[in-house]
């Protein structure tokens, strides 16, 4: 398989075409990122990081019956994936209260939330997603009914077993993102599943919340990355 042109160039990753029409070519990259109006620092070895983060952690939903578009993974911070028709919804799963979610509701960061909250947002050319719900999807033709119904099942379960990927790590998954796609007709879980998409906060011996142990803003960036890399790949 041979990589051929640059289909995209995103703030984080960079997506080729492959000599096989089915197949592409992720490639991460030491960038920065917006998430949730949070800026995260560009750090030194992050696209290793996130190619090894997404590429595991997609192939383990694939071990939970998740279908996903990894294939595998490839040298230099790359991995292999399905080619895609994303739908142009961007999907935030909330476990606690933290970010715009603050903002827009007034709640005291940290609380965690009673039930997980799944936010649609409508993906365009701009920085500034806009938040819709699923009416706002069919009515668009973003995505049918019974695809929503597959989308927010999918989400559920995909949550519940990350939550307790990071709980075994002492960490909690505050809320990520998630895209899907189609392939041949299929829902699959595509984009990235990354330190670029999670929120995820220190759960200490007493079991409260850190958030700032793993912050990659400011001067907390290397620190913080270097944290969360031990944490995450020094347990099995």
């Amino acid at each position: 398989m041979k990589k051929k042109s640059l289909l995209e160039d995103g703030p984080t990753k960079k997506i080729f075409e492959t000599d096989d029409p089915d197949l592409q070519i992720v490639e991460f990259k030491d960038a920065e990122a917006i998430y949730d109006d949070e800026h995260i620092n560009a750090v030194k070895g992050k696209a290793d990081v996130n190619s090894q983060l997404s590429s595991q952690l997609l192939e383990y939903l694939q071990g939970f019956h998740v279908p996903t578009y990894f294939v595998r993974t490839e040298p230099k911070h790359s991995m292999v994936v399905r080619t895609l028709d994303i739908i142009p919804i961007q999907l935030m799963m909330r476990n606690c209260a933290a970010g715009t979610l603050c903002k827009r509701f007034g709640l005291n960061e940290g609380k965690v939330l009673d039930i997980p909250i799944l936010e649609y947002y409508l993906k365009n050319n701009t920085d500034e997603y806009q938040l819709i719900n699923s009416s706002h999807a069919v009515s668009f033709s973003l995505a049918t009914a019974d695809e929503l119904r597959t989308i927010d099942r999918l989400a559920s379960k995909i949550n519940a077993v990350l939550k307790s990927f990071f709980e075994r790590r002492d960490i909690k998954l505050v809320d990520f993102k998630l895209e899907f796609g189609r392939h041949k007709g299929k829902l699959m879980v595509g984009g990235e599943i990354s330190l670029d998409t999670f929120r995820l906060w220190d759960i200490s011996d007493e079991g409260y919340f850190d958030k700032k142990k793993f912050s990659l803003a400011g001067d907390r960036a290397e620190p913080g990355f270097e944290e969360i890399k031990n944490r995450l790949f020094s347990t099995d």
